[in-house]
Parts: C-alpha cells; sequence; structure tokens
C-alpha cells in the first residue's frame, strides 16, 4: 500500500475501499514526525491497519487517533489501532451525539428512515468540544464541530490546512441522509469554513482542494439549485421525496439515486423548518410534501 508524502510531516494512506460513494477509498492522514496523529484510520480492514503500524519508523509513535465521524468507511479501525498501539481515539462524540432538537424528534418518531452506514458501536476514549487543541511533539491541531454530513462531524486544522472528512469533497457532494445529516447544519459549516480562510482542504475521499473557500462557495450554490428545483416542483403540486428525486436527478448514476432521495428529504426537512414547505400528513421519508 502506498504512502504518500504531501508535505513535511504529512502523509497520506488510502484504505482499499473503493466504492461509487468512496472513489478510491478513505484517506488516513498521519501528522507528526516522532508523536504521529491518525486522522481517520478506516474502515475494517486488516491489511490497511497493517499498512498504517508498518508507516510508523523507529523513534516514533503514534500518539492519538482522530476520528471526523463514525461512518462505517472511517471508525471501525479506530478501536483496533487503539488496542495496537495504546492510542486513545479522540472524536466529538459516539454515532447518535449532537443531533438538533427537531432531528432527534424525527428519529424517535421513526418514520424517516436513515442510520446508511453508520458505525453504532463507535465510542470515543475522550471527547473533543469545538475549538479544542490537541498537541504532539511538533503539531498542534484544532477540532472544529462541523455537523451537516453527520451530527458529530468534526474537521481538524493543522498549519492552515484542514482535514475535512466527508462535508467537502472535489469530486462530489456530500451526502445529506436525516436524522444525522443535516442541511440546515450543513450550509452552517461551510460558511464557517469559508470564514476560516484556510489555504487547503484534505477531503476524506479523494485529492486535495487548493482553493477551499472557493469550493465551499460551489457547495452552498449546488445545494440552493437544488432547493430552486424543489420548489419549482412543489409549485405544480404535492410530490413524495422519491417523486422528487426523479424529477430532478435526470443525470447521475442510477445506482446512486438512494442517495439523491436522501438529500432531497434533507431538503424537505430545511424546507418545512423554514416553512416553505409542509407535509400532507404526518412528516415522513415516503409521504407527500407541498408548498404551505
Amino acid at each position: 500500500m502506498t504512502i504518500l508524502q504531501l508535505t513535511p510531516g504529512l502523509r497520506r494512506l488510502t484504505a482499499p475501499n473503493p466504492s461509487p460513494m468512496t472513489l478510491h477509498g478513505t484517506n488516513t492522514f498521519l501528522i507528526g514526525e516522532t508523536d504521529i496523529a491518525v486522522i481517520d484510520p478506516g474502515p475494517q480492514s486488516e491489511p490497511h491497519l497493517q499498512a498504517i503500524l508498518d508507516a510508523v519508523g523507529p523513534g516514533q509513535r503514534i500518539t492519538c487517533i482522530l476520528v471526523t465521524h463514525s461512518h462505517l468507511d472511517h471508525s471501525p479501525l479506530a478501536r483496533p489501532l487503539a488496542t495496537a498501539t495504546g492510542a486513545p481515539v479522540l472524536a466529538a462524540g459516539p454515532s447518535d451525539w449532537g443531533r438538533s432538537p427537531r432531528m432527534q424528534a424525527l428519529a424517535t418518531e421513526g418514520l424517516i428512515g436513515g442510520g446508511e452506514g453508520v458505525d453504532a458501536a463507535f465510542n470515543p476514549d475522550r471527547l473533543l468540544a469545538d475549538g479544542e487543541i490537541v498537541e504532539g511533539d511538533g503539531w498542534r491541531i484544532e477540532a472544529i464541530h462541523t455537523p451537516g454530513h453527520m451530527a458529530n462531524h468534526l474537521a481538524f486544522a493543522w498549519n492552515r490546512a484542514v482535514f475535512v472528512g466527508d462535508l467537502v469533497m472535489a469530486w462530489a457532494t456530500s451526502l445529506i441522509s436525516p436524522p444525522d445529516g443535516d442541511l440546515t447544519a450543513f450550509r452552517k459549516s461551510l460558511r464557517r469554513l469559508i470564514a476560516r480562510d484556510d489555504r487547503i482542504h484534505y477531503p476524506a475521499h479523494g485529492e486535495a482542494i487548493i482553493d477551499p473557500s472557493a469550493r465551499c462557495q460551489q457547495l452552498l450554490d449546488h445545494r440552493d439549485g437544488r432547493e430552486a428545483q424543489i420548489l419549482k416542483a412543489l409549485a405544480n403540486g404535492p410530490a413524495t421525496p422519491s417523486a422528487l428525486t426523479r424529477r430532478i436527478y435526470t443525470d447521475v448514476d442510477p445506482r446512486l439515486l438512494p442517495m439523491a432521495e436522501r438529500n432531497v428529504l434533507a431538503h424537505l426537512i430545511d424546507l418545512v423548518e423554514r416553512n416553505l414547505a409542509e407535509p400532507v400528513d404526518t412528516l415522513s421519508a415516503t409521504g407527500p410534501f407541498r408548498a404551505p
């Protein structure tokens, strides 16, 4: 497995889990020359675990394991890596942590589905608060709470670079699947990253983003465009998330339509919160919505 030296003190390994949702696989980042911070150890994979351990040379040790969020392509290897190295697992919280009151209520009602790819067993050793600093020999990393793709999503800032997990990618837009995905929070997190004006973003899938503020703005504009399409469709009469998806997503790989439908549901929940749409009956993943 290839280890890429991206900059002094920063290396990248890619897990062997390619798919339409992960591109080439999950990127695992190693920061440091003596003390090593591992960001996103990745999916359950013995070869990838061994590759991470093999990347630790003489005089080096893994001192912390940072997890951006607890999806199955990011967090399951954290515990085996912690067991092998003695390093603690640091994250915002377990998989049900951080939902807004509205999303928690929808989750409790059980009518909106969701939970795709969630690592239900994930349990960090230490919780990281927004703005908390993690330090090692020669490095300093700031945790940034960036919910949207998932409620417990963190980004990690180091040397004006930000490891953005699944919030920002160059090759695709993020899946936002309620109740863990939250479009209102997603937009807020993107605006927060734009205000930071960092020099580069390192996503968990795909290559680095060298104009991060511009890419974040593109993603906001894309969501605004989808919202306009949904509102236009609802102006013609009530429609379900499934019907809206088929009407709007006419140019995507059919394999991705179930994920697109989850994004449409996220938009509809956001529109309901802003009184721009309403469920015809009870809000659910399959029921129709209409313009108010």
